[in-house]
């Protein structure tokens, strides 16, 4: 834990705490002498290494923060404030009124996870003879930190601790997100004047307009999530004939269109043009699932703010559709897998890491009429992502199951900026006259944004932070300083030992199970206990 007698009388300091050489776990803290908050309390997603940093303890004293500010309500933004409340934070945290209200059923349904996953784990903890694990949080937990909620209106500032003032910019990435100004007082000079950019949205964002925000600031922390990304502009009508393609060779295969997506937005988009789509006749006319507890009461609150939403009308009307069957259950759920001939199932995490969609993977993988189609960033170390991979067979739920389904997936929906827009973004906010932080982006993501930013201003200073460092700024410079370190850098967002070990097992089964006969079998099961035993 930092040290805060270390400080220097009147530094401000910047910590790293998350989404830092990765894409999930956003969390920046700001420290002066008289103040410290957090931007964003994110939880992290990925492979099993970085997931465990979930149940690791804060790297710093959650009951010594004064205020939190929160860009918007995905979950690698918001998912660890229900723990940060568990372990003492009593501030406010503040936040538009949009956010808060999908925080209401977003932080809930990660609480249920929390505990089912926890749960399963120590079923198979106690059959092993290894000890139980505690939930990160669980649902209580969670609905008790809203009570912590304070809204902000857009453009408006807002003191948000002793010395510190907030503004939120619309960010044009998720129904209420923003990116945050933050404006420090210095004794005898001008505010440090910082901007978090959150997640930026993409032209390809059907609800919003673009992104805005400042000019004229001296540190720009700013998301890379597809920086070395250079999209072609889709319009409308590219889009649903891109949708269009990709379900009418579904239905063709006569199975299930499993589509993993994210619960919040991405659902929500998809129904409006699969509804668009069907009226008009130009796919088949078919039932659409949404199993997604979480989707049909998010879908609940984007019908509630349609009327301040670009296509609030289409939203509106998809959303009450007849092809569209929301459920509920897990009998319904389940009821869903006796389903035979075309049908759409929509289906949380929408990176295939826990959810219902992990139970129709199960049922429809090793099916050669069924088709898997992606639709949203799928990070390192996923379920997802190993199928697009191109994963022969993977692991569900303790399972082998083989992949005959057709996997595809599409760049049509990003509600991320690619590596054009991002450097345009930024070159808005110009001047700057410190450094721009790139976070919340893979390595080639950073360095494909770096580059970008290089380009509009090589005298900028551009830094890509990794976990927990932390640095002292003035209003031109930025000066790293020392700071704990959870986990080796080298090991957010890449495949972990987990990862590794999975395949290999996966592999080893593959060719026992092609091997000619019980005598090959032997002679493989020999040279891999020779192996283990040469080290």
């Amino acid at each position: 834990m930092t040290d805060p007698d270390s400080q220097r009388e009147g530094e401000i300091r910047l910590y790293f705490h998350g989404a830092a050489g990765a894409v999930t776990g956003s969390c920046f803290a700001l420290r002066t002498g008289e103040a410290h908050l957090l931007v964003d309390c994110g939880l992290f997603q990925g492979s099993k290494s970085e997931k465990e940093l979930n149940y690791r303890s804060f790297p710093f004293d959650p009951a010594a923060l004064d205020a939190v500010l929160l860009t918007h309500a995905h979950i690698d933004h918001s998912g660890l404030l229900p723990k940060l409340t568990k372990d003492g934070f009593r501030g406010p945290i503040f936040a538009t009124s949009a956010t808060i209200d999908l925080c209401s059923v977003m932080l809930a349904d990660s609480g249920h996870v929390q505990e089912a996953e926890v749960e399963q784990l120590n079923r198979r903890n106690a059959r092993r003879g290894l000890p139980p694990v505690q939930a990160i949080y669980d649902a209580e937990q969670a609905q008790a930190t809203l009570t912590q909620f304070r809204a902000v209106p857009l453009g408006a500032p807002v003191s948000v601790a002793r010395g510190m003032r907030a503004r939120f910019w619309d960010a044009g990435h998720l129904l209420g997100s923003a990116s945050i100004e933050v404006e420090i007082d210095r004794a005898g000079e001008a505010p440090l004047r910082l901007l978090f950019s959150g997640d930026i949205g993409s032209s390809l964002a059907p609800f919003h307009g673009a992104p805005t925000g400042p000019r004229g600031i001296d540190h720009l922390i700013c998301e890379s999530t597809y920086g070395d990304v250079d999209r072609q502009e889709v319009t409308l009508d590219q889009r649903l004939n891109v949708l269009q393609g990709e379900v009418a060779a579904a239905a063709r295969a006569s199975g299930a269109m499993l589509i993993p997506s994210f619960a919040v937005e991405r659902t929500q988009e998809l129904l409006v043009d699969l509804v668009r789509l069907m009226k008009a006749g130009a796919i088949p006319s078919a039932p659409i699932f949404v199993d997604s507890p979480l989707a049909t009461r998010a879908s609940a609150v984007f019908e509630n703010h349609a009327g301040a939403m670009a296509g609030g009308d289409a939203l509106r009307e998809a959303l009450r559709d007849s092809r569209v069957r929301f459920t509920e259950s897990v009998e319904q759920s389940k009821a869903i897998a006796r389903i035979r001939g075309f049908h759409i199932v929509i289906a949380a995490s929408g990176m295939c890491d826990a959810g219902r969609i992990r139970h129709h993977l199960k049922e429809w993988l090793w099916r050669d009429s069924a088709t898997v189609l992606f639709v949203g960033f799928q990070a390192q170390g996923t379920l997802g992502r190993i199928l697009l991979d191109g994963a022969r067979r993977v692991r569900i739920m303790g399972e082998d199951v083989r992949v005959k389904a057709r996997i595809r997936s599409v760049d049509i929906y990003s509600g991320h900026a690619d590596g054009p827009q991002l450097a345009a973004w930024i070159a808005e906010r110009r001047p700057i006259s410190g450094s721009v932080f790139l976070t919340h982006g893979e390595t080639h993501a950073i360095e494909g944004l770096r580059q970008r930013v290089k380009a509009l201003d090589d005298d900028l200073d551009v830094v890509a932070p990794t976990l927990d460092s932390a640095f002292a700024l003035t209003g031109t410079t930025s000066r790293q300083i020392g700071g704990p370190v959870r986990s080796a850098a080298e090991s957010a967002g890449r495949l972990d030992w987990h990862n590794e070990l999975s395949s290999l097992i996966l592999d080893i089964d593959e060719e026992m199970s092609q091997a000619a006969d019980e005598r090959a079998r032997k002679q493989i099961v020999r040279r891999l206990r020779k192996a283990l035993e040469s080290e």
